[in-house]
């Protein structure tokens, strides 16, 4: 169940954030559409942070020393990016037009989705 929620949570905070950030669209027929392709490619954005973000900072450690994190902001740019390219390899209608819309968008995102997630417990916690 508590992955179902987290989907939710990070498909609300992508919708969030095509509505926020310029260069970063989804589109669809209707609003069934949207919303599929909204989850699909929350699922993706999931996949994609949790097999590459882990290798990229373990790979990456000295660089997110020596920048005191901030490099932490340009990978999730460009693992945005790369979400972008699975999206439209698989022919769902979701773009961001480059690296700046990129960035913004994975801040908005991880903003939003922390916003929600403390709203809304998703089971994790332990009693």
């Amino acid at each position: 169940m508590g992955f179902l929620i987290r989907l939710v949570i990070t498909a609300i905070a992508l919708w969030v954030t095509t509505l926020i950030v310029p260069g970063v669209d989804v589109s669809g027929r209707n609003g069934a559409n949207t919303a599929f392709t909204l989850l699909v490619v929350a699922l993706i954005f999931g996949v994609v942070n949790a097999v590459l973000k882990p290798v990229i900072k373990v790979v990456g450690c000295v660089f997110y020393l020596l920048t005191l994190g901030l490099f932490a902001l340009v990978v999730n740019a460009l693992l945005f990016l790369l979400t972008d390219r699975i999206a439209r390899a698989v022919d769902l209608s979701f773009r961001v037009d480059g690296f700046w819309p990129a960035f913004w968008g994975a801040i908005v995102m991880a903003v939003v989705t922390w916003l929600i997630s403390v709203a809304v417990p998703d089971g994790r916690e332990t009693r």
